[in-house]
């Protein structure tokens, strides 16, 4: 994995490490093409100012196999953000958040219920999704751990939240909380461009905004 960042041993100053995993029997088995990578993969790239890497999977719906690519990602990767897409509704294969809460330390549950907040200004049907976001931590290493929607649509929506016509903030994402969290758990500072998602931190935690 190439490093983008300067390598200052100050984690704060280095690069987010994000972990990609996409989770679907038909795509993994090349049945048909992901949507779920490149949506995130786009996503990212418009959002993010501050430096970024990566490291993406696409497995089938296999609860044994989402738990190692989680573990994969943060304890040996050393993702700071690992992020799923697919395979959290009620169906017999659906099995992302049983796997995500098997290599967990901590639940955050205020994800997930802001997830089907967004979702459901759209769809009656968000109230079948089960997306939860956790904790994995060891004694050098945190990551935070969330489930998204597998549709490109929903994972926009549900990380930047809903604006109005003028672009103003009507309901926010839940990726405007994300960057504060990394700071709790020991990640680097992560910036972004406020026009796709804007941040929020306490003023107590606010840096000055880097020059681009």
């Amino acid at each position: 994995m190439s490093e983008l960042a300067s390598g200052n041993a100050d984690k704060s100053e280095r690069a987010l490490r994000i972990g990609l995993v996409s989770i679907s029997d038909r795509a993994s088995a090349g049945v048909y093409q992901d949507m779920g990578l490149p949506a995130l993969q786009e996503w990212f790239g418009a959002a993010l100012s501050s430096a970024w890497i990566m490291e993406t999977r696409l497995i089938p719906d296999e609860r044994a196999a989402i738990e190692a690519a989680l573990i994969d990602l943060v304890d040996k990767a050393l993702c700071d953000l690992v992020i799923t897409t697919g395979g959290t509704g009620p169906a017999r294969r659906d099995v992302t958040p049983e796997a995500t809460l098997a290599v967990a330390t901590k639940e955050m549950p205020g994800f997930g219920e802001q997830m089907r907040q967004i979702s459901l200004k759209f769809v009656p049907t968000a109230i079948l999704s089960r997306q939860v976001a956790v904790i994995r931590e060891s004694a050098e290493h945190a990551a935070l751990i969330m489930n998204l929607p597998g549709q490109p649509k929903s994972i926009k929506e549900t990380l930047e939240g809903l604006k109005d016509a003028n672009g103003v903030q009507l309901v926010a994402g839940i990726f405007s909380a994300v960057p504060y969290c990394i700071d709790l758990i020991g990640g680097p500072y992560v910036e972004t461009h406020d026009a796709v998602c804007k941040v929020f931190r306490p003023k107590s935690a606010l840096r000055p905004k880097a020059e681009n």
